[in-house]
């Protein structure tokens, strides 16, 4: 876990030199993809509810480390989509190559497109989606894709997500916490409803970066469930919550 850091710019991230990451389970290799394994990526597998799920949708696969995350945790077939040709390909090789590949199809495909094809409906739909909105873009057109929402807006997220949601099915997402007004006019407006919520902080005192959160098509039996989860009492090291949320990932966790 000594590969962590927590940088100035606030963005949880893995500081990635290597072209693969090795899990306790599996290897992600990221040399072709945009995006590379980050902490997002690794709090939403660990923390979506994969309880009751006999199908996962996961959006934006990217490498595919959520699908594989989830496909551990579960017993679930994991669907996989990305409109990256590249990630695609990264993503079909990681799963291939795990103990999980009869349980994991990649589609390279956009969302609207899936879900107007799609004959299943899910239990899980997580993804830890592009968000920067109205930023300057890098030269990076794979990267741009990877980031900016003009790929995927969350209200398009929200509304094809719904759409692909079996009864009594979950999405569950990871945004920058300053988004979390816009996630509230979009849950109203896609009629959903907030079942719980994470704020994600990096240290101690500061404030929060990151928010997992779970919505549901049907109205809650209880008040949404709210919590913290801190990261790191000082640099490289870590929270009891936070070892005890990805300890069945990391190697030396």
């Amino acid at each position: 876990m000594d590969n962590y850091s927590v940088h100035s710019n606030c963005q949880l991230s893995i500081a990635m030199s290597n072209p693969f990451f090795q899990f306790k389970q599996f290897t992600i290799r990221h040399d072709k993809c945009a995006m590379k394994v980050g902490t997002d990526g690794v709090l939403l597998g660990a923390w979506a509810g994969t309880e009751s799920c006999s199908r996962i949708l996961d959006v934006g696969t990217g490498t595919g480390l959520i699908a594989l995350m989830l496909a551990q945790r579960s017993k679930a077939v994991v669907d996989a989509i990305d409109i990256d040709a590249d990630a695609c390909l990264q993503a079909q090789e990681n799963a291939e190559s795990s103990l999980f590949a009869g349980r994991i199809n990649v589609f390279h495909s956009d969302l609207a497109d899936f879900a107007q094809a799609s004959t299943h409906l899910y239990g899980l739909i997580v993804s830890n989606p592009p968000y920067f909105v109205d930023s300057l873009k890098c030269p990076n057109l794979q990267r741009n894709t990877a980031r900016h929402t003009d790929t995927l807006t969350l209200e398009d997220l929200l509304q094809y997500s719904r759409k692909l949601l079996a009864p009594q099915g979950r999405i569950a997402l990871i945004l920058p916490y300053d988004q979390k007004d816009r996630l509230t006019d979009c849950i109203q407006t896609q009629n959903l409803f907030l079942s719980k919520e994470v704020s994600v902080i990096p240290v101690p005192d500061a404030q929060p970066k990151r928010l997992l959160a779970e919505l549901t098509s049907e109205p809650p039996a209880s008040p949404a469930f709210s919590d913290r989860l801190t990261i790191e009492i000082a640099r490289h090291r870590y929270t009891d919550e936070y070892i005890n949320l990805t300890k069945d990932f990391y190697l030396k966790m």
